[in-house]
């Protein structure tokens, strides 16, 4: 499937089966997969949907998808060491959704070898498209983005570790909340609103997508402990998704030095 094709894809879906539940959702279509952890029959059915189309196409990769995942847990592991795979989030910002905001996205990346080299993030209650692929470069709607590096050493971080809120590592100012949805939270990153996110959580599916577009955009994402960030990389302590190299090394070197 070309990049486009996979958006329309995503268009399509989201249309179908995630359009027609917002703010309409049944007591009866909300469950918990862990207390906190909330999962509707909009995310089971366009997994299946997305899933279902992408084994279509590409019979020998694997689909590591994010409800398939909580139901079997091999599956993380054939993701790790494939050589060809695909994360999809069929609703990321679940609580966002389910509570009404239109704060939410579709999300797949796809991985070769261990790094990702296209991404696809839909927002549908926005009607924003961010697509990147590998080496040419990131769009929102089909315009290209480039996120300005900030200035100076005093930079504004958001997380979604509640623990962190208000936490000020090193010189830089206190965190506050991201939107809690990876879907959003990087794009809001390309789109200046804030100069990095600090993640706990490294899920594939939750990451991927995101840190290629701001990779094509001009920002980095890496490990909390300095290391590089790959699309296999399924045990980084955490994550520093940064609007520039150099923010991402300030970030870093503060967190650990705060520790």
């Amino acid at each position: 499937m070309d990049t486009d094709a996979v958006l329309t894809l995503l268009k399509d879906v989201a249309e179908e089966v995630i359009n027609p539940r917002f703010r309409a959702l049944a007591t009866g279509e909300i469950h918990e997969k862990n207390p906190g952890d909330l999962v509707t029959v909009a995310d089971h059915e366009a997994e299946v949907l997305i899933t279902k189309a992408l084994n279509a196409a590409y019979p020998d990769a694997v689909v590591l998808g994010e409800e398939a995942h909580a139901a079997q847990g091999l599956l993380l592991g054939a993701y790790a060491s494939a050589s060809h795979a695909f994360t999809v989030d069929p609703v990321d910002g679940t609580k966002n959704f389910v509570h009404g905001s239109p704060d939410h996205a579709v999300m797949v990346g796809e991985v070769r070898d261990g790094v990702a080299i296209r991404g696809w993030i839909w927002q549908p209650q926005h009607g924003l498209a961010y697509v990147a692929e590998r080496g040419a470069g990131a769009y929102r709607n089909g315009e290209r983005l480039h996120r300005t590096p900030p200035d100076g050493a005093t930079l504004s971080g958001r997380t979604s570790r509640r623990t962190w809120i208000g936490r000020a590592f090193g010189d830089l100012e206190p965190l506050t909340l991201t939107w809690v949805s990876c879907g959003i939270d990087y794009p809001k990153l390309v789109e200046g609103e804030t100069d990095y996110l600090l993640y706990g959580s490294t899920r594939p599916w939750d990451h991927v997508p995101g840190s290629l577009i701001v990779h094509e955009a001009g920002g980095l994402v890496g490990r909390t402990d300095g290391q590089p960030y790959v699309a296999s990389d399924v045990a980084a302590p955490g994550l520093v998704a940064a609007a520039s190299p150099a923010a991402y090394d300030l970030v870093v070197e503060a967190f650990n030095g705060t520790q």
